[in-house]
């Protein structure tokens, strides 16, 4: 393969790519793909092989025989390690094994004798996806890139599915256009020599939960360490979040020790009960050479902020627009400060604690240890004694749950207990969604509901693998919003390897109503100071969501005038303007907006793009 001209592609922490067959009908189809700033790598025979745009610093390639292997994204693994992998590789099968070994988060692509395997990483951080095209299957990073070579528009009726609250699996899953197929996290894709024939190929299962507390803790601060030094271990200037919760406090602590020195970012919440600064001001103190800036908290932007204004270019909604100004607002601020990149502990409250679902089955293994358990959950979470009763007696298979789910779209949202014992939230559909769009999302649910699988037989795995999917969509997108700002975002706790070392501790260890987080707490035993492992809670930032909601309300008003849901008959814009006239109703206390502001959001950044297509004015890189 050859590489590009150094200088072309961009920046770093933002790589999309489309991968192609060995065969003169693909390359017809990947030179209609180029555009300017376009890098290819090509095949020996000097057809393309990927087509998108990365930095140097983002891949790593190697070829050896008929075989030939790319790794898009962070993993520390260098050219001489994976042509020695190369070399060696029989069958495209073997690749399994190499991405359940190394660490990291990437896309993992393979060619060998005409054959294709492209992979994203388990968490659903990176996806995958596939669609036809000039009559030969092309793979892509963004499944918006195959829609716009198919030119394709939005299905109407995923849209309508992407109002639901939340979305449930595996609805989830599936791409906004017709003709683009999404690749499960779990599998990879194989692609024939053919350029035709395609199949999913199962690579990653969760591993089994029997390790102890005391077994399984070391493996965390293994993987997590190993994590953070695949981002640190080149030097230079990253930041770092340390809200002065126990993820972002451990992430800072572990890049402490690594040759890049370390600038640690505190927003303090605006509520005065929040003590999130008093707890970052504690790590910080043991953190002599990390440079610790605390920033106005009346400055920070609020949940709801300049909606009007995203213009990013995603391939789905995301309730993520919600948050997106307070997300980005400090990058500029590390930019200055040298950062390269910033590291988040997003993801913590997804691994390193667990659902409580768990005890469904634990009730019936365990029956004396659950009972003294959930005693504790109760009083806890206030769970009522016939709720939680009832909950732990629905025996009901996913696929009936989901279906069941279909005819309760307008009812109340369900008690927290009946949720965090069973599969997971039902889905819900609010007064402003028409009529329509609740059949057609019903519609779905159903026909979802007759092949249905969960991600796991147990409903706690299940649930925690919904969570970390769910919040890898949302930062998928947020990563490119950040490369996009100048200061690309790594979340190391939603590697696999980490993932995989907190899903193998036992849950009757990981999550327990006497105590936060004891995993990582164990984890980070001898790293953290122990001053620090002792916070037991967690900011809300609820103030920050209410105040939204009320100093935005001209721009959600805005938001629903031409409303391009209205537009395909999916809510009632009288509806939503009448709602955002009146912030502070009760109704709107939970984040019922979230799904609709998304799909709003999302269809106006593609009607932009329509516009830019036509103008030749750009709306975003």
């Amino acid at each position: 393969m050859t590489e590009p001209h150094e200088s072309a592609g961009t920046g770093p922490g933002d790589a999309h790519f489309a991968v192609f067959t060995d065969r003169e009908d693909a390359a017809a189809v990947a030179r209609s793909l180029s555009r300017p700033g376009t890098r290819v790598l090509t095949y020996a025979s000097g057809r393309p092989w990927l087509v998108g745009q990365w930095h140097a610093q983002d891949i790593v390639t190697a070829r050896a025989g008929h075989a030939a292997l790319a790794v898009i994204g962070c993993c520390p693994v260098d050219a001489a390690e994976l042509r020695r992998r190369a070399g060696r590789l029989a069958d495209l099968t073997e690749l399994d094994a190499l991405a359940r070994t190394l660490p990291g988060s990437f896309h993992l692509v393979g060619a060998l004798d005409g054959q294709l395997r492209v992979q994203g990483t388990a968490s659903g951080l990176r996806l995958v996806f596939h669609a036809s095209l000039g009559g030969v299957r092309v793979a892509a990073s963004r499944a918006d890139v195959l829609a716009a070579a198919l030119g394709a528009e939005p299905d109407p009726e995923q849209v309508a599915v992407r109002l639901l609250w939340p979305v449930p699996h595996p609805l989830a899953e599936a791409p906004m256009w017709q003709g683009v197929t999404a690749v499960p996290p779990q599998d990879a894709l194989i692609v024939a020599a053919d350029g035709r024939s395609v199949r999913h190929s199962r690579w990653w299962t969760p591993p089994e939960p029997v390790r102890t507390l005391a077994e399984g803790a070391p493996a965390v601060r293994e993987a997590l360490a190993t994590a953070v030094d695949a981002r640190t271990r080149q030097g230079g200037v990253v930041s770092c979040d340390l809200s002065g919760g126990l993820d972002s406090t451990s992430l800072c602590f572990l890049a402490d020790r690594s040759p890049a020195r370390v600038v640690a970012s505190t927003w303090p919440g605006r509520d005065p009960a929040d003590t999130d600064l008093y707890w970052a001001e504690q790590a910080a103190r043991s953190l002599p050479d990390v440079e610790h800036v605390v920033w106005d908290a009346d400055a920070s932007p609020l949940v709801y902020s300049d909606l009007l204004a995203i213009d990013d270019l995603l391939d789905e909604p995301t309730i993520g627009v919600m948050d997106r100004s307070r997300v980005l607002h400090h990058l500029p601020g590390m930019a200055e400060r040298g950062s390269r990149l910033h590291l988040t502990g997003i993801g913590g409250d997804h691994v390193a604690w667990c659902s409580e679902a768990y005890y469904h089955r634990l009730a019936r293994t365990r029956p004396l240890f659950a009972l003294r358990q959930l005693r504790g959950f109760r009083a806890l979470w206030q769970w009522p004694l016939g709720g939680t009763v009832r909950a732990l007696a629905d025996s009901r298979p996913y696929g009936t749950w989901l279906a069941d789910s279909s005819g309760h779209l307008r009812a109340p949202l369900p008690a927290t207990v009946s949720t965090s014992l069973g599969w997971g939230m039902p889905p819900r559909l609010f007064d402003w969604v028409t009529p329509d769009a609740e059949r057609t999302a019903r519609r779905a649910l159903r026909e979802a509901a007759g092949t249905a699988v969960p991600l796991h037989p147990d409903r706690g795995l299940h649930a925690d693998l919904d969570q970390i999917r769910s919040c890898t969509r949302i930062i998928r997108q947020w990563d490119r919003m950040a490369a996009r700002a100048g200061v690309p975002m790594a979340s190391p706790f939603l590697d696999d390897r980490v993932i995989e070392a907190c899903l193998a501790v036992r849950p009757s260890e990981r999550v327990t109503p006497w105590q936060y987080k004891p995993l990582l707490t164990a984890a980070m035993s001898g790293i953290v100071p122990e001053t620090c492992l002792r916070r037991t809670n967690k900011a809300a930032a609820s103030m920050d969501a209410s105040n939204g909601l009320r100093e935005h309300r001209a721009d959600l008003l805005a938001l629903w005038e031409d409303s391009r849901l209205e537009q395909l008959g999916l809510v009632d814009g009288k509806a939503l303007r009448r709602l955002a006239q009146r912030p502070a109703t009760p109704e709107l206390r939970e984040a019922i907006l979230y799904s609709t502001i998304a799909a709003e959001v999302w269809l106006r950044g593609l009607s932009g793009r329509a516009t830019t297509a036509r103008t030749g004015t750009p709306n975003g890189p």
